[in-house]
């Protein structure tokens, strides 16, 4: 399990992401039942909102055209039986241990990830970056910084 950020990584980097934040963090039970409370009810719930406070995990704001639906496919189907068998290849098929424990998250549309960004993100501007690290981005003005875990506009730093 320790290595799965790793892998995870590098296949972000591999599929050509830009990653234009990072972060290693730990979700509290309470923190972990608030980001999955649209599945509240449902037989996985609890097993989920667990697993994911069980430990460390890493927090990414991706960026390629049509991200979402991208990195979908690069997760692979959430049940990893499926994922294994017909995907594996995929992050899950070759990582995914159950359904609860599947080794990713993805959003499901640019709504969910505006909102899951927030949750992960809050003191990230969606708009300041839009408008002024984005373009730069499309012009090729970015490198990767491996001790940051991301890519970064030529001579800017951290937030």
């Amino acid at each position: 399990r320790r290595l799965f950020p790793q892998a995870v990584h590098a296949a972000i980097l591999r599929h050509r992401f830009l990653i234009v934040r990072a972060k290693e963090l730990r979700c509290g039970l309470e923190q972990s039942r608030r980001f999955y409370r649209e599945h509240a009810g449902r037989f996985f719930y609890q097993r989920l909102g667990e697993f994911t406070a069980s430990g460390p995990m890493w927090a990414y704001i991706l960026a390629h055209e049509d991200a979402v639906s991208l990195w979908r496919s690069l997760m692979g189907p959430t049940k990893v039986f499926r994922a294994r068998h017909s995907d594996p290849d995929s992050i899950r098929g070759a990582y995914g241990l159950t359904d609860t424990r599947n080794t990713t998250h993805g959003s499901d549309s640019p709504a969910s990830a505006s909102r899951e960004i927030a949750f992960f993100f809050p003191e990230f501007d969606a708009r300041r970056w839009l408008e002024q690290e984005e373009p730069r981005w499309r012009r090729g003005e970015l490198q990767y910084s491996a001790e940051e875990r991301v890519h970064r506009v030529r001579g800017a730093h951290a937030d």
